[in-house]
């Protein structure tokens, strides 16, 4: 399953059949009220870095970074709560229970959850995000360390 901008693909009828057995609710696009949002906020953290690389100010510079910091620790938080609810608040009449197991999906790595073997982790998206965070990282250290002795002397 990939969970796009906006979306939800991949194989999420077999994994909504499966889940059912053991209680789980049905993945579908209304449980992510973020979908609703996202697109705006991805777009303006884009142009707010479009608009920090035009001005060239040190202080945007590190608001921006706060921002990607922030948004990072944000999806993190949101995701690690959606998975806890999901693999948490299990149907009681569920076909197979297995007394005191949760199924809750990893944040970022690997799980085993009965016989199945959950992966969780960034795909092209999430990549370019950290790929943006770390040049960020590079260009304040520059800015700072480099090009900031530069400028005072």
């Amino acid at each position: 399953m990939k969970i796009w901008i906006n979306n939800i693909t991949g194989d999420v009828k077999i994994i909504n059949a499966l889940n059912h057995y053991i209680g789980m609710k049905l993945i579908e696009l209304d449980m992510f009220p973020e979908f609703k949002y996202m697109v705006y906020l991805l777009g303006g953290m884009i142009g707010f870095g479009v608009l920090t690389g035009i001005v060239a100010k040190r202080w945007m510079l590190w608001t921006y970074f706060g921002l990607l910091v922030s948004a990072g620790i944000a999806a993190l938080i949101d995701f690690y709560l959606w998975g806890y609810d999901y693999g948490h608040n299990l149907n009681p009449t569920a076909a197979i229970q297995v007394p005191g197991m949760t199924y809750q999906p990893p944040l970022i790595g690997t799980k085993q959850l009965l016989n199945f073997t959950a992966y969780s982790g960034p795909d092209t998206g999430g990549w370019i995000f950290v790929v943006t965070g770390v040049s960020v990282m590079i260009t304040l250290y520059l800015e700072l360390f480099f090009f900031g002795k530069k400028k005072s002397s």
